[in-house]
């Protein structure tokens, strides 16, 4: 059937070009990602979340991500690259290997819960394999034999991880304008006081001691932990 012409008092709509889609990549998707752990944290995060982000669907994500649980280990190994590597300085092995450890939790902690991406698992990605590189090769500038160090490099990261990840569940228990600063004291109080009120015939050294076992901040407990894993390879160095 033939097409009917155009009445001469209408006007042909102009023809819009479609809009194109800029394609997506991978440091895209890892960029959503992490913008979502740092607001929600890392339940939050999806194949399908994220592709809302960009107006798409989940389908479109898998020519860069295999699925959610490579999208978590990307998001973390990003992490890892905010942290510096040094070069060896053997007089300062065990200050250097702490300056890494530092910078290491101090970034997991800014992306809220991010940290249990790497619980039971072992990252491979570049910039965490970069990291574990520089680690082992200052221990070993420093003297620390080999099978020494490759032990402690687990231990340690092990160590950062779950102490960041604790730090993150705390803060979930924020309630709506909380400070976290205001949280912690009133935990610390509570736990102090429960621990004064506790029977002295059974738990004598726990009530004597109330005080002192809630006293120092996040950061100073784990500096004291770093501290007593990393002097402790000391009496292991091969001079």
């Amino acid at each position: 059937m033939s097409e009917l012409p155009l009445p001469p008092w209408r006007r042909a709509a102009p023809k819009r070009p479609r809009a194109v889609k800029a394609p997506l990549t991978q440091d895209q998707i890892v960029d959503a990602g992490l913008r979502i752990v740092m607001v929600e944290g890392i339940e939050a995060v999806s194949m399908r979340r994220i592709a809302a982000v960009f107006d798409t669907g989940a389908s479109s994500l898998y020519a860069h991500v295999a699925n959610k649980d490579e999208l978590l280990q990307l998001m973390f190994d990003r992490i890892c690259g905010d942290v510096d590597v040094p070069e060896p300085e053997p007089d300062r092995w065990q200050e250097q290997i702490k300056e890494m450890a530092r910078g290491g939790h101090a970034a997991m902690t800014r992306y809220n819960n991010i940290a249990r991406a790497a619980l039971a698992t072992v990252p491979s990605g570049p910039n965490a394999l970069r990291l574990s590189e520089g680690m082992l090769a200052v221990m070993l500038a420093g003297g620390v034999p080999p099978q020494v160090a490759a032990w402690s490099l687990d231990r340690l990261f092990l160590y950062i991880v779950a102490d960041a990840y604790e730090a993150s569940l705390h803060l979930q228990n924020l309630q709506e304008g909380q400070d976290s600063r205001h949280y912690f004291d009133t935990f610390i109080t509570q736990l102090r006081d429960y621990y004064s009120s506790l029977p002295a015939d059974r738990f004598p050294n726990i009530r004597a001691h109330a005080e002192t076992l809630t006293t120092g901040s996040g950061d100073e407990r784990f500096a004291f932990g770093l501290d007593m894993i990393v002097d402790g390879l000391a009496r292991y160095v091969v001079s």
